[in-house]
């Protein structure tokens, strides 16, 4: 039987769009998980890792490398200085990291708020941790916030506030203004910050992402967590990091060590190459080759009748099919699957104050090959013209 924390959630929308998909042919733009490999230079560190014995336990709060080449790399992006040793924590993926952030300072009864859609992990880390969440709705097609209506969502026993900014699902960038206001409620409600960063290099037409922790009176309440994934097209490997004030991540490792006490350890020694010798080039092709990927999709969802909202940031696409569709997201993306072979994921699923919010919307990845998504867009024009 399992537990009750659990039972409300049900079977991973992702595994389910992703089993339709290869069930009936269709291209996968449900999952967010790129189709073409990493750099050969992290595939090579890692290999060669393996080869000379860096096989064992890692340092569980990450290898010394890994560690230092993280400081090196958050101060040369964005000024923020950590000490490698108590300021940072290295975890098996993101994932993991933000679910020891909730075990390991959460205790039940505790609330945090939540901005939906959201991704769906977030109520399931609230759900182990025993707290209450409490949402706030970011509306299509701009999904701006209002301060004074979010301040509403904060009450005395608020503990943490969960951003997540190149948001997923609808690749917003909170602006700097925005965090300045969410840092002001934070410092008001003495609330802690975690900040879910992972897409920190995915930024178009010259958006700018602004790490909460670089605002003014945040950095000591602010937990920020990224990851390789994203960033170096390596999903599969799961590496994430948190950095934060010394504090506050030796609680999030107290939970960490029970949890998986340390990632792969040659996995460690290829990120930690990777940070070396990949430089600023390196993400500047990556911002050019999903702003083209990006200009794609856009282009064939609009033609074929979609009221696109455009992505600032991270590599998603909520766009409204009402004029394609008269039912609700869930009929659509099977009807999708049916009649043009393209698989996306109904977006109602990662609401829970608003959930109507999310009916009308479809969300599209684009982290895929340029001829990928150019058969996705033959597709499309092909049931545009059904």
């Amino acid at each position: 039987m399992i537990s009750k924390r659990l039972a409300a959630f049900g079977t991973n929308i992702f595994s389910e769009m992703s089993r339709l998909a290869q069930e009936k042919g269709a291209v996968n733009l449900a999952q967010g998980f790129p189709d073409f490999d990493g750099p050969v230079e992290i595939l090579e560190a890692a290999v060669k890792a393996i080869r000379e014995g860096e096989n064992q336990y890692a340092r569980s709060m990450g290898d010394s490398d890994l560690v230092e080449s993280i400081a090196e790399k958050v101060f040369r992006h964005y000024r923020l200085s950590y000490d490698p040793y108590s300021e940072i924590s290295v975890f098996a993926g993101a994932t993991e990291g933000m679910a020891s952030t909730f075990l390991g300072l959460m205790n039940p009864g505790d609330e945090v708020i939540i901005f939906e859609p959201y991704y769906e992990s977030y109520p399931a880390f609230a759900a182990l941790a025993g707290a209450v969440p409490r949402y706030y709705t970011l509306r299509f097609p701009e999904f701006q916030i209002d301060i004074d209506e979010l301040e509403e969502c904060f009450s005395p026993r608020t503990r943490l506030l969960l951003l997540n900014t190149p948001h997923n699902p609808t690749g917003k960038v909170f602006s700097r203004e925005e965090l300045a206001g969410i840092a002001g409620l934070c410092e008001k409600y003495n609330v802690i910050i975690m900040t879910d960063e992972v897409y920190e290099h995915l930024t178009y037409d010259g958006t700018e992402h602004v790490p909460i922790a670089t605002i003014e009176g945040a950095r000591e309440r602010t937990l920020t967590i990224s990851s390789m994934g994203k960033t170096f097209s390596l999903t599969g490997w799961r590496i994430g990091w948190v950095t934060g004030p010394a504090e506050l991540v030796a609680a999030v490792q107290k939970a960490h060590q029970f949890l998986t006490f340390a990632p792969a350890s040659p996995l460690q020694a290829a990120l930690a190459t990777a940070l070396k010798v990949l430089g600023d080039d390196y993400y500047k092709k990556l911002r050019e080759e999903y702003t083209e990927r990006r200009s794609i999709m856009i282009d064939a969802l609009k033609a074929t009748g979609f009221n696109v909202s455009v992505p600032a940031g991270a590599y998603f696409i909520l766009a409204d099919f009402s004029e394609l569709w008269g039912g609700d997201d869930v009929s659509f993306v099977r009807y999708l699957i049916e009649r043009c072979s393209v698989a996306a994921i109904p977006p109602s699923v990662f609401y829970t104050r608003d959930p109507e919010e999310g009916t009308h919307l479809v969300r599209f990845v684009f982290c895929k090959q340029i001829a990928t998504l150019s058969r996705v867009r033959q597709l499309l024009k092909e049931f545009s013209n059904s």
